[in-house]
């Protein structure tokens, strides 16, 4: 059974202005989701700049999440690191307050083998009970998941299980699929979810999820159903979107658009800064066309 079929929301994590996370928020925005649809709440990953909390913020943040959700969606909880025994302890601590899937990233800035990545996920995966979704994202970490190392885990590991593929190469996809055909496929990108989804992905970990959850949830559900004309033209209406949501590093522009849309997730984190003025206003013109703005 998959974790989740649909929209996963790559969800941010509010800040107050003196810096601390702002609980108050973080639960809102939660509720925002789970009313609008969202499949899956994916805390403390990139989106959730994961790696600006210490652990003792990150296990916290998983914590609440968890409980705010409260078993009516999964929650998937960012659990990697760049050490292997860091990313065990991560995740066997989100294990135990009741995250229901792990996503583990690939370790950044060491770029180990292959046969390194497959015995980090491998010992990883040791020492939890719960699934784990494999995070590939080369342009941030530097290291590719090959298509052969995900078989290799998800035919001999149990509990890993899918793989959020962000290495924005639709061939590299593909063979994934082609190769392991019982992989769970996640699209890391949000301008290729529906491609992703016509060959077999079932959903995507989506930054636009965060300020359009109907409208992710729904672009999804028409391609699971077998519409792929409506959910392409979905993709295709959303396109100058997305392009202006990664004009900057995520998740600059995507804070910057829930706070211009009133919903007060605070600040960014150092080394992350503020947009420069003619991308926030690239951001504004793109979301007022889209309707979220007037």
């Amino acid at each position: 059974m998959s974790i989740f079929k649909g929209a996963g929301v790559a969800i941010v994590t509010p800040f107050k202005e003196n810096g601390d996370i702002n609980y108050e928020k973080f639960a809102e925005i939660i509720e925002q989701q789970v009313q609008n649809g969202t499949d899956c709440i994916v805390v403390c990953g990139t989106t959730g700049e994961a790696a600006c909390l210490t652990e003792e913020e990150h296990l916290a943040a998983i914590k609440f999440c968890v409980e705010q959700v409260n078993h009516r969606i999964p929650v998937m909880a960012g659990a990697g690191s760049n050490s292997t025994k860091t990313a065990i302890y991560l995740s066997e601590e989100a294990e135990k307050v009741g995250a229901d899937a792990l996503l583990s990233v690939t370790p950044y800035y060491n770029k180990t083998t292959q046969q390194g990545l497959i015995e980090h996920f491998t010992d990883i995966a040791g020492a939890v009970d719960i699934p784990i979704v494999l995070y590939s994202v080369k342009s941030r970490t530097g290291v590719n998941i090959e298509p052969e190392t995900v078989k290799a885990l998800v035919d001999n590991v149990p509990n890993i299980v899918g793989i959020k593929e962000a290495s924005g190469s639709m061939p590299q996809a593909e063979k994934i699929k082609a190769i392991c055909p019982d992989v769970e496929l996640y699209s890391g990108d949000d301008e290729m979810t529906v491609p992703m989804m016509s060959v077999g992905g079932i959903g995507v970990i989506s930054v636009v999820s965060n300020i359009a959850p109907r409208f992710v949830h729904d672009m999804c559900m028409k391609a699971l159903n077998g519409d792929f004309a409506g959910a392409a033209a979905m993709q295709l209406s959303e396109l100058d979107l997305v392009d202006a949501l990664f004009c900057e590093t995520n998740p600059i522009p995507v804070k910057e658009a829930m706070n211009m849309m009133g919903m007060e997730v605070g600040p960014l984190r150092k080394p992350l800064v503020p947009m420069a003025e003619k991308n926030r206003e690239k951001l504004r013109k793109a979301m007022t066309e889209f309707g979220l703005l007037k």
